[in-house]
Formats: structure tokens, C-alpha cells, sequence
């Protein structure tokens, strides 16, 4: 602490609060930009995203689709197996036309 500082208070005051501001005007600037090229980023991200982990075809998400509604007719025909072996074997053959 230096004696001007103990003359002037104002003036060690107006340096700790630039100190303070400045970073804060920075995040401010930083986010600021980010909302105003928020569209760029975004689309920057799913390019990138793209790149690394491509979109399935559509013929691979219908199989998938399909895939699925065989596992869940299984799954409910184990369910429905000690108390209606019917409608359990029903729910089987149904998945296997698919």
C-alpha cells in the first residue's frame, strides 16, 4: 500500500473495481457474441457431430424400427408365458412375420 493511496482512496478504489470489471466486460463481450452467431455455432456443431457419428439411412432406421417392435412381441410373449401360452405363442408367431 503506498502512501498516494492512503491520500487518494478514490483513486485505489477505482483501480481494484477496473480490475474487477475488466474480466467481466470480457464474459460479457464472449457472450454477447455467442448469442448474436448462436445460429453459426449451432450448425457448426452439427457438422461436426455429423463427421463423427453419421446419421443413420433410412432403410437402417426402419430395420431398427422394426427390429424393436420383434424384441417387444418377445418380450411380452415371456411375460404372457405361464399364464396364457396362447396368446403367448399368438404373440410370437406375429413377431416372426415381421
Amino acid at each position: 500500500m503506498s502512501v498516494l493511496s492512503l491520500a487518494f482512496p478514490a483513486e485505489a478504489f477505482a483501480a481494484n473495481a477496473l480490475a474487477v470489471a475488466r474480466p467481466l466486460l470480457g464474459l460479457g463481450i464472449l457472450a454477447a457474441l455467442m448469442v448474436v452467431f448462436k445460429p453459426l455455432l449451432v450448425g457448426m456443431l452439427r457438422a461436426a457431430l455429423l463427421v463423427v457419428k453419421p446419421r443413420m439411412s433410412l432403410e437402417e432406421r426402419s430395420q431398427r424400427s422394426m427390429m424393436q417392435s420383434v424384441l417387444m412381441l418377445n418380450r411380452m410373449a415371456r411375460d404372457l408365458d405361464r399364464v396364457e401360452p396362447s396368446l403367448a405363442n399368438e404373440l410370437r408367431s406375429i413377431a416372426s412375420r415381421q
